[in-house]
């Protein structure tokens, strides 16, 4: 019996004061947490089930409540248990951005994505030192999930002396650009498959309780070089251009010179993705979590793209490109 299951339904129908409701299966996370949609009397609400030895729900309350303030599209809070880790939230509906993209909707999606982007990125003024620093050790952290996860364990790779000082040049080089770029609040998981498609205040926001003080191109990246879904290049530095008027213009603090933004939003990609890459081998050994496998190579199929354009990193691309070829 899922007798954490159990609890919920019986703290829903306390709370909810009903005798009679429908609970299923909202979605996956890839963390701890579990999402069930709670059907009562024609309404819809959705129940995050957090145990809290694994999971600490107060971030996503603080953090919720706060971009709620600003006027962002999250879920209200309704109701919360934190001993148990239960909370009811209102329901953002089913329409995710990965299901609802396409080459007729993409422009304005992800045109309302960014202005939503920019009303979060415009609360670093409102309130200094809300959200802890995206900082030098945390970005490492995030590329040695990288080496650990996807080299070590996935590929079952021991890089000699020569590929690891590629391997540490090229990291260094990915933390010194992001800590050299404009700092402001990041969702850090601004992607297609936390992104809801709603009939007003479009997009609704999910899983923003990992949310830091970081480098200004992060979110834009993971909207724009999604892991789960892929544009051509022209059209994502189209889409990049607009966003930083819009960012100009909404007294953001981006470069003057556009291509230095663009350069940044290059190299934090490389970061991003192979952080992702190493969560996604992750997710598969020790998780038992295989769906995400089938992303890696979108993934470092745009680490790849970005090494080829820059000096800087070409010779990391080139042995990803080699450690790919031994493998196979």
């Amino acid at each position: 019996m899922d007798q954490r299951l159990e609890m919920l339904k019986q703290w829903l129908g306390e709370t909810l004061d009903a005798a009679e409701y429908e609970v299923k299966p909202a979605s996956e996370d890839a963390s701890f947490r579990r999402y069930f949609r709670v059907t009562v009397n024609g309404s819809s609400y959705i129940v995050m089930d957090a145990p809290p030895e694994k999971e600490d729900v107060e971030p996503f309350i603080r953090i919720g409540r706060r971009f709620f303030s600003l006027g962002l599209n999250v879920p209200e809070i309704l109701y919360q248990d934190l001993e148990n880790g239960f909370l009811l939230l209102s329901d953002l509906g089913s329409k995710t951005y990965l299901n609802q993209l396409n080459e007729t909707t993409a422009d304005r999606l992800y045109g309302d994505a960014m202005g939503a982007l920019i009303v979060l990125q415009a609360g670093t003024f409102s309130e200094t030192g809300f959200l802890p620093p995206y900082d030098k050790n945390l970005l490492s952290r995030e590329l040695d999930l990288f080496t650990d996860w996807y080299l070590g364990r996935h590929l079952t790779i021991a890089l000699n002396d020569d590929q690891q000082g590629i391997v540490e040049d090229c990291f260094h080089k990915l933390i010194d650009a992001a800590l050299s770029q404009s700092q402001v609040w990041v969702h850090r998981d601004y992607h297609s498959r936390n992104l809801m498609l709603t009939l007003n205040n479009n997009p609704g926001i999910l899983d923003f309780q990992d949310a830091v003080t970081g480098p200004v191109t992060y979110d834009l990246v993971s909207l724009l070089r999604d892991c789960y879904i892929a544009w051509p290049r022209e059209r994502v530095e189209d889409w990049v251009k607009g966003y930083y008027q819009l960012a100009q213009e909404s007294g953001i603090p981006v470069p003057e010179d556009k291509e230095q933004f663009l350069c940044w939003f290059d190299y934090m990609g490389v970061q991003r993705h192979l952080k992702a890459t190493g969560i996604f081998s992750r997710l598969y050994h020790r998780d038992g979590k295989s769906g995400y496998l089938k992303d890696i190579p979108r993934t470092l199929g745009y680490v790849q793209e970005v090494c080829s354009r820059y000096r800087d990193l070409a010779p990391f691309g080139q042995l990803l490109d080699s450690l790919e070829r031994d493998r196979s």
